[in-house]
């Protein structure tokens, strides 16, 4: 059988962070907000100048407001979550992730501002 030709020889597959607000997120002060927000803010900035993260920041108007941002790691799926319980947002309770590969046409993203490879090249397994 001939190959589908909606199917791209070739993917870049990504490791790629969901941040979402759990329903059971406990209650903070504005203060204590504001300071956890900054910690999350200086990891997750952190992390970006090491070259783990790549790209990321929050939604906006998303049909599920519980969604709160994204990140593409530089990192399998294991260290992605690995680093992600890390984030003092998510150590707090305040927000939880869901770690998934997202597969993309081969040479559909480009990274400038990182100078490491970022995913996986790969194909399609032939059923």
């Amino acid at each position: 059988m001939p190959r589908n030709p909606d199917i791209p020889d070739a993917f870049d597959v990504y490791t790629v962070v969901v941040l979402r607000r759990p329903a059971d997120a406990p209650e903070f002060s504005d203060e204590e907000l504001d300071a956890l927000q900054a910690r999350h803010l200086a990891y997750r900035a952190e992390l970006v100048r090491r070259g783990v993260v790549v790209a990321n920041g929050p939604f906006d108007e998303q049909s599920d407001p519980s969604y709160r941002g994204l990140s593409i790691f530089a990192c399998d799926p294991a260290e992605a979550a690995r680093l992600s319980d890390g984030d003092p947002s998510v150590m707090a309770g305040r927000l939880a992730y869901d770690v998934m590969e997202w597969w993309v046409r081969a040479g559909s993203l480009a990274f400038p501002l990182t100078d490491r490879p970022v995913g996986d090249r790969r194909s399609m397994p032939d059923d």
